[in-house]
């Protein structure tokens, strides 16, 4: 029996080597993921937007790869923050590499993989809005507009009437897309830009070189809207409302 005892005793510190440097060692890793996302996700909620975007980055150097869902939905949070941070060229390129990414794959959150869609769409949205203000021919913007028009409308279609808020930001986003294309360049120079706007040019959001330059919208005149109300929900893109799977 004492052997026994004694045998027992010599293993502890062998079994707790053994976690430590197995399963120990990853939660270790997720503990610290999550300690960052709760500080990128406290950032955000104070709009922070900047300092939450570096954060999220710096989760995603911790997050194991197997983990893929939780990365994503990672990537999903840092665009929304690099949007509305005025880093729209990045926020772009992050966003249309995560819609192509998730559109074939059926493990998907359909939550996340709407949500992507939904923010490309907002910032197609914002590029076409910088892009009519620089001049640029209806050739070129209009595709860009057309194709958050029909992202808002399919995802307008899955939602019934009555789903509440979603709902009707979809429905607003839908309707935002097609004042944007509608208005007269004159009406669009007479509001301010959008702040997801700010510091950001068309050209380098769509990494083909330096735009020729912003032509900012006038101050607010009494009784005029603001970009930012003119855009309505499109104008903060989507909540960070849950990271998916």
């Amino acid at each position: 029996m004492r052997i026994v005892m004694l045998l027992g005793w010599l293993l502890v510190p062998v079994l707790a080597g053994a976690y430590h440097y197995g399963p120990g060692q990853q939660r270790l890793v997720e503990d610290e993921a999550a300690a960052i996302l709760r500080e990128a996700d406290a950032l955000a909620a104070q709009e922070d937007w900047a300092a939450a975007a570096e954060r999220y980055d710096d989760a995603l150097k911790v997050v194991p790869e197997e983990r893929v869902g939780e990365a994503r939905a990672v990537r999903l949070e840092r665009a929304k923050a690099r949007l509305n941070a005025g880093r729209m060229p990045e926020a772009y390129a992050d966003l249309q590499a995560l819609v192509d990414e998730t559109a074939g794959d059926e493990s998907v959150d359909p939550k996340l993989r709407d949500d992507a869609q939904a923010t490309l769409a907002n910032c197609r949205y914002y590029l076409t809005w910088l892009m009519r203000l620089e001049g640029r021919p209806r050739e070129e913007w209009e595709p860009e507009i057309e194709a958050a028009r029909q992202t808002f409308r399919l995802l307008a279609e899955q939602h019934d009437s009555s789903a509440g808020a979603d709902a009707r930001r979809r429905q607003e986003d839908l309707e935002s897309t097609i004042r944007l294309a509608r208005m007269d360049l004159s009406e669009l120079q007479a509001l301010s830009l959008p702040s997801q706007c700010q510091g950001c040019c068309s050209g380098d959001c769509k990494g083909s070189g330096s735009g020729k330059g912003k032509r900012p919208g006038k101050g607010r005149g009494k009784g005029e809207r603001t970009g930012d109300e003119f855009a309505r929900g499109a104008s903060s893109g989507p909540p960070p409302d849950g990271r998916g799977s």
